[in-house]
């Protein structure tokens, strides 16, 4: 029998490794890759005069991320499928414009609530229905945080229950206004979100901080948030408008919230 009858493939050389010695220097290289990339960010945190809670918290929000990179780092490895003739043809459905949410007369308050542990994104120009959502579930929990450039009225809230915290800070004594950074903004919400029963907090400053700190800086702390309102049973709620945001940073704004509406 004639050797091109013996196998599909021609036979293993000395000089091809084993199967299993391939797959681990891969696997090798993947670590390596990955722990080079992790030490060099935290040297660069580092390097930037970010304090340790600030490299944890934005540790953090990487961790939370971590799995949707790989996914993504996986399909680019992959090659494109091959169906080039379908482009032509399956033509993207054009965009349902949308409008502003207002609440019909006579209409019962939206169903929607925020549950403990998780939060809820609200695209909207402007506050309108994370407002409704607010003050219709503020009553199902002990405290309520406002973070804010603008405090909306809650009614029924007493002082003692409410938290109001300003990105752009508070007028000091000597005249001077210190803005709330993000690192410190996740530290005064450490201590109502961290008490019995948690709180409900309430955000539409993302786009100040965008403007401040940067999409990426924002979408990490906004991870470290959603982790901790996970932690604290406490629940969270966003009002923003992605459009004003670079589109693939608003859908990853939207991918990190596990209920948009």
């Amino acid at each position: 029998m004639s050797a091109s009858n013996e196998g599909d493939g021609a036979p293993p050389t000395d000089s091809d490794p084993p199967a299993d010695e391939e797959y681990a220097r891969a696997y090798a290289a993947g670590y390596e890759d990955g722990a080079r990339n992790a030490l060099r960010e935290v040297v660069q945190h580092a390097a930037r005069g970010h304090t340790p809670q600030e490299i944890r918290m934005l540790a953090e929000g990487r961790l939370v991320r971590l799995p949707e990179e790989v996914e993504t780092k996986r399909k680019g490895l992959l090659a494109p499928p091959r169906r080039t003739a379908w482009n032509a043809i399956l033509r993207p459905v054009p965009p349902t414009p949308t409008r502003a949410w207002t609440v019909p007369v006579g209409s019962a308050r939206p169903t929607l609530r925020p549950m403990p542990g998780q939060g809820i994104l609200v695209r909207e120009e402007r506050p309108a229905r994370a407002l409704e959502l607010l003050r219709s579930s503020v009553a199902s929990f002990p405290r309520l945080v406002i973070v804010s450039t603008h405090p909306p009225e809650v009614p029924g809230v007493s002082p003692d229950r409410r938290v109001d915290i300003s990105p752009r800070g508070a007028v000091a004594p000597d005249g001077s206004v210190r803005p709330v950074g993000l690192s410190e903004l996740g530290g005064r919400l450490k201590g109502p979100t961290e008490a019995p029963g948690g709180a409900l907090v309430y955000l539409d400053a993302l786009e100040y901080y965008v403007g401040e700190e940067g999409a990426e800086t924002t979408l990490r702390a906004v991870h470290w948030l959603l982790g901790q309102m996970q932690s604290t049973r406490s629940s969270l709620i966003v009002s923003c408008n992605t459009r004003s945001m670079d589109p693939t940073n608003g859908v990853r704004l939207e991918r990190a919230f596990p209920t948009t509406v």
